[in-house]
C-alpha cells in the first residue's frame, strides 16, 4: 500500500462509541439500521470484558476511516480455528483508496500469524460492489452454503 500515514490499530475501551457509530453507519448502508440494538454497554461487555470479538481500525493519519470486527470460529474439517469477519466498513468518503484491502490484508496476516486455517465472511447478495471487491482479492463464493439464524423469541423458545 502506498498511502501516506496509513496504519492500523486495535480498538481499545475508549473506542466503544466510535465502534457503535461505525456499526450504525454500516447498518444504514445495508438498509438495516432499524435492526441495530447494540449499545455501548453491550459492546463494552462482549468485546472488552468477555473478549468475544476484536476490532481493528484503518487510520489515515490519526483519523479512523474504517474498521473490521472479527472473532474466532472453528473448523472441524481443518481441525483448527479460523477468523470470521463480521463487519468490514470504510467511511464512504475514503472508499476506493485501499483501506478495505488493507483491512483484509491485515486480517489475513493475523489469521496466518495465529495459525488459523481460514478467513471467512458473508456478504449481502445485492452488494455487488463488495462482491466484486472480494472476488478481485481471490475470495471464493460459497454458493452451496446457506446461512440460518435464530434470534429473539424464536431463540428463546428453542432454548426452553
Amino acid at each position: 500500500m502506498n498511502i501516506e500515514n496509513f496504519s492500523y490499530r486495535y480498538a481499545n475501551e475508549s473506542d466503544v462509541p466510535l465502534i457503535i457509530e461505525l456499526v450504525r453507519q454500516l447498518a444504514e448502508y445495508e438498509g438495516m439500521l432499524d435492526q441495530v440494538v447494540a449499545t455501548e454497554e453491550l459492546m463494552q461487555k462482549w468485546i472488552f470484558e468477555e473478549k468475544k470479538a476484536e476490532v481493528i481500525f484503518a487510520l489515515e493519519g490519526e483519523t479512523v476511516v474504517g474498521m473490521a470486527l472479527f472473532f474466532h470460529n472453528f473448523s472441524t474439517f481443518l481441525g483448527r480455528a479460523g477468523i470470521y469477519l463480521e463487519d468490514l466498513f470504510v467511511l464512504p468518503e475514503y472508499r476506493g483508496r485501499g483501506y478495505g484491502k488493507g483491512l483484509l490484508h491485515t486480517l489475513a496476516r493475523i489469521t496466518v500469524e495465529r495459525g488459523c486455517g481460514r478467513l471467512e465472511w458473508s456478504c449481502l447478495d445485492w452488494n455487488q460492489p463488495s462482491i466484486d471487491f472480494y472476488l478481485s482479492l481471490g475470495a471464493e463464493r460459497m454458493d452451496e452454503w446457506t446461512t440460518y439464524r435464530l434470534t429473539g423469541d424464536t431463540l428463546e423458545q428453542l432454548a426452553k
